[in-house]
């Protein structure tokens, strides 16, 4: 099935009353690529909170987002795919429960350049597997600025996360439409295996 058959069936089993509506949450640490990656594949303006950066990460990145950005995908049957992404710092921590209040999945974002990322990472992820158990996936940015290869990069991402082997690593480079397209698509599927599984198991 092509991946827009399977996001109309998405669609319809959510309107079905099998799951809540499409809406997916982009998080991850700090300067991970969470507001780019939306800027990139919403078609329309993101609705976004940055700030100035007053702590002693404003070495890294000059902004931040301290509520939350949001973007949108219409798809041709006319439904509607809604992404938010949220702060990455932990004071904003608050924040994530709200947000994550209706998805059906989420994106995780690692930055590999930076040494600090899955360490964070992984407390994101655990407090987000807490909210909800949803589909997810994790995306691995800023390779191209990583001291070590792709495989590593992945291989330290995988361990430090914890991740169980079904679950997906994927490289992105959150400029990239096509990348970031990856990504939400590869969790629309994960959404989808699990309606499927619902339903055979209520079948």
């Amino acid at each position: 099935m092509s991946a827009h058959g399977r996001i109309v069936r998405t669609h319809k089993a959510v309107d079905n009353g099998l799951t809540k509506p499409l809406k997916i949450v982009v998080t991850g640490p700090f300067s991970a690529g969470k507001t780019t990656l939306i800027q990139t594949i919403s078609e329309v303006a993101i609705v976004g909170t940055e700030r100035d950066v007053s702590d002693e990460t404003s070495s890294i990145k000059t902004n931040t987002t301290v509520a939350m950005d949001f973007g949108r995908i219409t798809f041709s049957d006319g439904c509607s795919l809604f992404l938010f992404g949220t702060p990455g710092q932990r004071r904003f921590e608050m924040r994530w429960e709200i947000l994550s209040e209706g998805m059906i999945g989420f994106i995780v974002l690692v930055n590999a350049a930076d040494e600090r990322s899955a360490d964070e990472a992984a407390h994101i992820l655990g407090t987000f597997r807490e909210y909800a158990d949803v589909p997810y996936i994790v995306g691995v940015t800023h390779l191209d600025e990583a001291d070590a290869s792709e495989d590593e990069v992945m291989a330290t991402v995988r361990a430090a996360l914890e991740l169980p082997d079904e679950v997906k690593t994927m490289a992105c480079d959150v400029r990239q439409r096509e990348d970031v397209k990856g990504l939400i698509l590869e969790t629309l599927y994960g959404v989808m295996d699990r309606l499927e599984e619902t339903a055979g198991a209520h079948s």
